[in-house]
């Protein structure tokens, strides 16, 4: 039953959700007996706050749990799940206090409140089941959790564990439980594929670099996702220090990030023809790593001046950015863990994105508001386009000032997409503390967002 809803039962023990400022109102019209427990146990809908209510039995009436205001709920997601947390375990389902999109979302927060990555560890879970309320499309919020709990996992597995072989394994498992097709370019056959930058980030390393393609549906608009997928990153000649290599399992987290909204899409059974294509490496040292100096020749014919061998990401996601244009999908999305410099703009918790179109910026805007999935637009900002012109080369791939590297990484980028309505993300995919439905780890970032943004990005 994990990230699951449990089967409808006459036992399960309502839920009533209480924002602060209706508690009054609420226990107005309530008997004396539950207004008197209510009142002596200090219960005043606070967020975190819960409680259970007696009948006349002992047994439990209901549960009470606090939703706090308005203005905390806009600095907190998943304020029923912080409350959950206080619960015993048991079998709930919520009767009053949320409707609509709150529902689903709170829903959706509170099925992944079982969420632990326990590959390598016993599971420690508290089992707070929850039937599913009227009002909400059931199969709709279990696919978006089983997508969350896909990247997430995917992302939380250590590098030894999660290389690009074993990446495109996942992409195969997946396509497999969804009639979905997988193809695999490796090692040596991309130079002959003409994937030349996928290649030379990824020769260095013991595990053959790959480019996946996976291929979904037969009818409707085009759209293609493209995953960065660097299973670790060394910063290769550029050495990272030990700090700077902590987290670089996550690398992986914008293929992570698509093959889980791939299979959100897949799911739920929206009419388009999906690709997913993720150039997948470990950017490693050895005697034939690529080097600081080193000019190399892209799949669409840029050339690009290596200024840095640690901002690799952008080289291979550029090889599939040209493959993706060349078939002229209705839309092109790439997501990456690419930039330290988008975490300065905006930190971790908002996933910032890249756009030409205005209206697809507003569409991303209104459906990260609806689904609490946040998101926030930088500019492909033109005048910058003469910090990634080198010198000896068509493009930089580090320009050397360091001011504005989100920007500059998404410029780059864009040289590789023509034909196409394209946006960028450049995602943290990292929860760096505990919270509500969110354990510290890896994490979604945009996918969802993007789901609810579809009809308007590729007119479904």
């Amino acid at each position: 039953m994990l990230f699951r809803f449990a089967p409808p039962t006459d036992t399960a023990i309502p839920v009533h959700v209480i924002d602060m400022n209706t508690l009054d109102k609420w226990l107005a019209k309530q008997d004396p007996a539950v207004q008197a427990w209510v009142k002596v146990n200090g219960f005043i809908g606070a967020k975190k706050q819960a409680l259970m209510v007696p009948g006349p039995d002992g047994a439990p009436l209901m549960a009470l749990a606090g939703f706090g205001n308005a203005g905390q709920r806009a600095r907190r997601r998943y304020m029923l799940a912080a409350a959950v947390q206080n619960l015993p375990e048991g079998v709930y389902t919520i009767a009053s206090g949320l409707k609509g999109q709150a529902l689903e979302n709170e829903c959706f927060g509170w099925l992944l409140t079982n969420y632990q990555f326990d590959r390598y560890r016993s599971p420690n879970r508290t089992d707070r089941q929850l039937v599913a309320p009227a009002g909400i499309d059931a199969e709709r919020v279990e696919a978006l959790v089983a997508a969350e709990v896909l990247t997430r996992d995917l992302i939380n597995t250590p590098s030894s564990d999660m290389g690009p072989a074993e990446l495109e394994a996942a992409a195969r498992t997946l396509a497999g439980e969804f009639g979905a097709s997988v193809t695999s370019i490796q090692g040596e056959h991309l130079l002959e594929q003409n994937f030349p930058m996928v290649h030379a980030v990824g020769r260095a390393s013991t595990r053959a670099p790959r480019l996946i393609d996976m291929r979904w549906g037969d009818s409707g608009p085009k759209l293609t996702l493209v995953g960065k997928g660097v299973c670790f990153d060394t910063g290769g000649l550029d050495l990272k220090g030990k700090a700077g290599m902590a987290l670089m399992k996550k690398d992986m987290g914008g293929a992570a990030t698509v093959l889980g909204l791939a299979r959100m899409i897949m799911a739920m059974g929206v009419k388009l023809q999906l690709r997913v294509l993720i150039p997948a490496v470990e950017n490693s040292v050895s005697g034939n790593a690529f080097r600081p100096g080193d000019i190399l020749t892209s799949r669409k014919g840029l050339t690009v001046e290596i200024n840095n061998t640690d901002a690799e990401g952008r080289l291979v996601l550029a090889d599939a950015l040209a493959l993706a244009d060349e078939e002229k999908p209705d839309l092109i999305v790439s997501m990456a863990t690419l930039t330290g410099a988008a975490r300065t703009a905006v930190g971790s918790d908002l996933a910032p994105f890249f756009t030409d179109d205005e209206s697809a910026s507003q569409a991303l805007f209104a459906a990260s508001a609806k689904v609490g999935d946040p998101v926030w637009r930088l500019p492909f900002h033109e005048p910058y386009e003469l910090r990634i012109e080198p010198q000896n080369a068509d493009l930089d791939n580090a320009p050397a000032s360091g001011f504005a590297g989100a920007i500059t990484a998404a410029l780059f980028l864009r040289r590789f997409v023509s034909a196409s309505r394209y946006i960028h993300f450049d995602i943290y995919a990292w929860q760096s503390s505990n919270a509500p439905s969110r354990p510290k780890g890896g994490y979604g970032q945009g996918a969802r967002a993007l789901l609810d943004a579809l009809p308007d990005l590729v007119d479904l």
